[in-house]
């Protein structure tokens, strides 16, 4: 069973949980923090302790003297980034008492990471909706827009969880390629490629001499001098699966900066978002035992016209 925090979600973000070794050479839970969290000020870090912020599981605050052995969790909140705002909004497509749906834009990540927290899906749907019991039950990339599936209570989050584990979820997404010299159109076509992320790597790693552990049907859409439009109906669900397959059959999603080839990080450009979209969602729902369907409200903007 999970460990309850003792600590209120606030501002639609739950307390960061910190183990703490019972035995070590440092005389207090200040000193292991303030070792264990090098790169930030240690001061100001102590203060946090004299402010009551870091709290045991009973909820009751440690302070910069509390001896080492005396918790072996803590609690605190994660002081906030500085964040740029990402001027794009989500729109919401279905809500009931199990289940959001939501049209994600481009650029907004579906969970805090990195310099993203409050400019995420989660934290915004969580302040919007005042329900701090909100969870993903699936992601998207941050640069991917379309369809997002959200539990709205932890007594039925299994249910959906396990049409994602089970592959019993039909997705359908779209993408825009730039279009090769010479090309002879391959489609439909099913790529299947052995696909492993590595610790410490941004990109995923491809191994032709493993089993397939991928697979990805791919169908035209439609095609003009310069770009090719698809539909991608992908059986499993690797990480950047689908930015992967394109790429592997020439065919790498417009502005890319990872497939084929991984380029230097730069500033979002809003006007040159990744050409991928979540399309459509369909599923028999574990709870009702009826069909369901979603689908975006979105388009690609570079797609043919």
């Amino acid at each position: 069973m999970a460990m309850r925090s003792p600590l209120p979600v606030r501002d639609g973000v739950g307390a960061t949980r910190l183990h703490v070794p019972l035995t070590g050479p440092w005389p207090t839970v200040s000193a292991y923090m303030v070792e264990r969290f090098f790169h930030l000020d240690s001061e100001r870090l102590r203060e946090r302790f004299d402010r009551g912020e870091i709290v045991a599981f009973d909820g009751s605050a440690l302070t910069r003297d509390t001896a080492l052995g005396a918790e072996e969790f803590v609690w605190y909140y994660r002081e906030p980034p500085v964040e740029l705002e990402i001027p794009f909004e989500h729109e919401i497509l279905h809500q009931d008492d199990d289940l959001l749906v939501v049209d994600k834009p481009h650029f907004l990540p579906t969970t805090p990471a990195g310099k993203y927290v409050q400019n995420s899906a989660l934290i915004r749907l969580r302040r919007e909706l005042d329900n701090p019991d909100l969870a993903p039950i699936h992601r998207l990339d941050r640069h991917t827009a379309g369809l997002l599936m959200f539990s709205t209570r932890p007594q039925t989050r299994g249910a959906y969880q396990m049409l994602f584990q089970r592959r019993s979820i039909e997705k359908v997404y779209e993408a825009v390629s730039a279009k090769p010299a010479g090309w002879v159109n391959p489609f439909p076509t099913t790529v299947r490629l052995h696909i492993e992320k590595l610790r410490a790597q941004v990109c995923v790693e491809v191994d032709a001499a493993r089993e397939p552990n991928s697979e990805t049907l791919i169908e035209l859409i439609d095609a003009d001098d310069d770009v090719i439009h698809t539909l991608l109906r992908p059986h499993t669900g690797k990480m950047h699966q689908l930015r992967v397959h394109l790429a592997s059959i020439g065919a790498g999603i417009l502005h890319d900066n990872l497939y084929p080839i991984l380029t230097d990080e730069r500033p979002d450009d809003h006007d040159r978002p990744l050409q991928l979209l979540a399309r459509e969602l369909r599923f028999v729902d574990p709870l009702s035992g009826q069909p369901r369907e979603f689908v975006t409200r979105r388009t690609l903007q570079y797609a043919p016209r």
